[in-house]
């Protein structure tokens, strides 16, 4: 066989004996480096499939001489980060949520740890930036001072606990404005809708809307159409809605009422997380306390932006 050889003259390779249209192939040996390249990558995995987890099994895998695991790494930063957090947390859970303004250090670190918490949480309806998302949406804008419910510090914090209308919690915030779209007729529903819009300034006086109201709207929005925080009824006179402002957008609240939904985070978070939540949402600029000065200058040291509520 050896006689049937043919070299290649310029670079004294053998041929392989391959030929396609009047090309042939040499059989160039692989480079030493490549080769001892490829060997060490050889013994490095013999070496990792001994000492890591590696091969699959039905009920996990190899567990590897070392007894790493990414999960197991990633438990332990979490602890450590845990452990480096709990001296924080700790003094949260230990002051008072209304003593918290007065400690400009505690208060900046709540705020920016309700910060966290609120882009994980509350981004899904109150938009990135607190605003609701868009007008009409009917989520609430948390950097306005129009507060449903109210826009203390107690009062979020209960908002936050108990949710709004939260199907699965007998303390949760509940209000409920009837449809009078069966009711009132087609026409009295315009009356009423132009009453209204006259209430926000924006639009004339409707006399027929008017006595309308009184009878049937007073109860909870107030005869001046200020609204009752206790019941949840809004101020019918900021022109701020909630389910858009336009005519239409109004008597459609009107004729079928709207029952938006908020859940409650008293099974979800822990209550420091609530306190932090809190007093971010507090320090977007609505919040309603005594010590409000002090725990604006906070959210300015801690990094927050100075905007509003609900």
């Amino acid at each position: 066989m050896s006689e049937d050889k043919r070299i290649d003259e310029p670079t004294g390779t053998d041929f392989v004996g391959h030929e396609w249209d009047g090309i042939e192939e040499l059989n160039t040996p692989l480079p030493r480096w490549w080769l001892w390249t490829f060997y060490l990558t050889v013994i490095w995995s013999l070496v990792y499939v001994v000492l890591y987890p590696a091969w699959p099994l039905i009920s996990g895998a190899t567990a590897g001489t070392l007894g790493w695991t990414s999960r197991g790494q990633l438990e332990s930063e979490m602890q450590a980060a845990q452990q480096q957090r709990a001296p924080i947390l700790a003094a949260l859970a230990q002051t008072p949520l209304e003593d918290l303004p007065a400690n400009r250090q505690l208060m900046a670190t709540a705020i920016e740890g309700g910060k966290a918490a609120f882009k994980v949480h509350c981004v899904q309806c109150h938009g990135s930036g607190a605003d609701g998302i868009r007008p009409g949406s009917g989520y609430p804008n948390l950097n306005d001072d129009d507060w449903l419910w109210g826009g203390s510090m107690s009062e979020i914090q209960y908002t936050l606990e108990h949710g709004i209308r939260s199907p699965d919690h007998e303390d949760t915030r509940f209000s409920q404005m009837p449809a009078f779209g069966e009711i009132l007729s087609a026409s009295e529903i315009d009356a009423v809708t132009s009453h209204t819009l006259n209430l926000a300034g924006e639009g004339p006086a409707n006399a027929t809307g008017a006595q309308l109201y009184e009878q049937n709207c007073t109860i909870c929005h107030g005869t001046t159409g200020q609204g009752d925080r206790s019941q949840g009824a809004p101020n019918l006179t900021d022109a701020i809605w909630l389910f858009g402002g336009s005519r239409d957008d109004i008597r459609t609240t009107i004729v079928n009422s709207r029952q938006g939904v908020m859940p409650r985070w008293n099974d979800k978070l822990d209550p420091v997380t609530i306190k932090m939540l809190t007093a971010y949402v507090w320090s977007l600029g609505g919040g309603e306390q005594s010590a409000r000065p002090d725990a604006t200058q906070a959210a300015t040291d801690g990094g927050s932006s100075d905007a509003g509520s609900e």
